[in-house]
């Protein structure tokens, strides 16, 4: 039976699409793509005779008829999306209606933009002794947030930070976090993490928004935040040679 594939295109670089995802971009017969966001060098993955459709200039049920068509058609459809698609994709309201019209798909998971931003930093979000815990969030603008995820208030766990869709805010982002976090906490803002043209600005609380506003980094980045930024840290246990696990006995 024929399936429609929601595949996550990973953050920018064609190479961090996964295995699968690039099979079905491969094979497809149809790919509506997030062309704001979605790198479009993957289409070239994509057969000649495959059809491309921006879903940047079309509405949710332009999106869906252009799939049910070519599901009716048994033609493989694949619907890509930025990074991963469960995080800040609107797949939830795509999948609904397919399942109204008892249509199977699947979701493929990608790369997403905050993992890349990471890498591109060299930084791990959970240090022993620092964060065990990631926080993955925007701040209210067009889209409102549930009062209890006011920025402010879950920057008061201290937790480390990954801020999307709030670049352009970046005043906005500063005063909530500066309610929690010292002005000298470090802060990272990654544009376009891993495309050849990413751009990274690494500062601190007191004068990020200027760094930020110097670059004039309005749109596709992240925000990193938290203590995990910094340099002092417990090792892991997990490589400690004091300490027994499962797969290895301790040495002293």
């Amino acid at each position: 039976m024929n399936k429609v594939f929601f595949v996550g295109a990973g953050p920018g670089d064609v190479e961090l699409i996964t295995v699968k995802g690039k099979r079905l971009i491969e094979n497809a017969d149809k790919i509506i793509y997030a062309g704001s966001l979605v790198n479009k060098e993957l289409l070239k993955f994509s057969k000649k005779e495959c059809v491309h459709f921006n879903s940047a200039s079309m509405t949710l049920e332009e999106v869906i008829e252009e799939i049910i068509s070519s599901f009716n058609n048994d033609e493989l459809v694949v619907r890509l999306h930025t990074g991963d698609p469960s995080i800040y994709g609107a797949i939830r309201e795509q999948m609904d209606l397919l399942e109204k019209e008892n249509i199977e798909f699947e979701v493929v998971p990608g790369v997403s933009s905050f993992v890349a931003a990471a890498a591109s930093i060299k930084k791990e979000f959970t240090l022993p002794s620092v964060s065990q815990t990631v926080i993955l969030t925007r701040v209210e603008g067009r889209t409102k947030v549930p009062k209890l995820e006011a920025l402010e208030k879950l920057a008061s766990h201290k937790a480390s930070m990954a801020i999307f869709l709030s670049v352009q805010m970046i005043d906005k982002v500063v005063e909530k976090l500066m309610l929690h976090y010292s002005k000298d906490t470090k802060i990272a803002v990654i544009q376009k993490a891993s495309w050849p043209d990413e751009e990274i600005v690494i500062g601190t609380l007191e004068n990020i928004s200027k760094k930020v506003n110097e670059k004039n980094i309005t749109k596709t980045a992240q925000i990193l935040v938290g203590d995990f930024l910094g340099d002092e840290y417990e090792l892991s246990k997990l490589y400690d040679k004091s300490f027994s696990h499962e797969y290895r006995k301790a040495t002293q």
